[in-house]
């Protein structure tokens, strides 16, 4: 088998296995050494998987809790403008 020098990519197709999902977008991120070490760790540490999944994961747990926080503190203050108003 000889080397072309030219390869024709024209008709080549897109493999479904790397097919990208519409919900994800392609981003460059700087994160620090330590933080990625401790996400592939610990996929290394399940058997494997995938440490961007895992990241994405956190993030999402994160949000979740920030806006359960939100919405503890919007209860609390709600409650206590109702006990306010009661009172006076």
């Amino acid at each position: 088998m000889s080397e072309k020098e030219e390869y024709d990519f024209s008709q080549a197709k897109q493999d479904r296995a790397t097919a990208v999902s519409p919900n994800k977008t392609r981003i460059t991120i700087r994160l620090d050494t330590d933080i990625l070490a401790w996400f592939r760790q610990r996929v290394h540490d399940a058997g494997g998987g995938n440490y961007q999944t895992l990241i994405n994961d956190a993030l999402h747990d994160h949000i979740r809790q920030q806006d359960g926080d939100l919405e503890r503190t919007l209860r609390r203050v709600i409650r206590e403008e109702l006990a306010g108003r009661r009172k006076g």
